[in-house]
């Protein structure tokens, strides 16, 4: 199992060069991609599986797969990046989705990205989506706007 990670600082720099470049090798494979990453994520983190009991997968990853897209197309846009993504986080709320809950989907996404890239997997790439999904993950929870009772009944 890979570790959670942890989200970091908004303003790091990112390595947009690389994040394109690794994301075309999976852009044609969502299906098999989301099928993966929620494998990992109930596998790894069963703990999160009841946040999806009235949910219907296969749509669920058509987003998840819509995000990714869309987090990585917008990475030369940084308003339009922060806009769509604090979004998301505000979203999220109301799913459940806690801020406990943000290291396990990270560490879920870079385990399937090992996973899905194989050889094509080196620790420069991890590195890449590990600086990107901290960065995107800080900006959800900007977003997010929890209520302080919400997060004292979280800890």
């Amino acid at each position: 199992m890979i570790s959670p990670i942890t989200p970091v600082a908004k303003d790091m720099p990112l390595n947009v060069e690389r994040l394109e470049q690794s994301f075309e090798l999976v852009k044609g494979r969502g299906d098999e991609f989301t099928a993966q990453f929620y494998a990992n994520l109930f596998s790894d983190y069963p703990l999160v599986k009841p946040l999806f009991a009235n949910t219907h997968m296969e749509e669920q990853g058509k987003k998840l797969f819509a995000s990714l897209v869309l987090v990585v197309d917008a990475l030369r846009q940084p308003e339009v990046l922060e806009s769509a993504v604090k979004g998301l986080g505000t979203r999220h709320v109301k799913y459940g989705v806690l801020p406990e809950h943000y290291p396990m989907v990270g560490g879920a996404l870079l385990k399937t990205f090992e996973s899905v890239l194989g050889t094509d997997w080196t620790a420069d790439e991890k590195q890449a989506w590990a600086d990107a999904y901290g960065a995107v993950s800080q900006l959800m929870l900007e977003g997010a706007d929890y209520l302080p009772e919400v997060l004292s009944l979280s800890n």
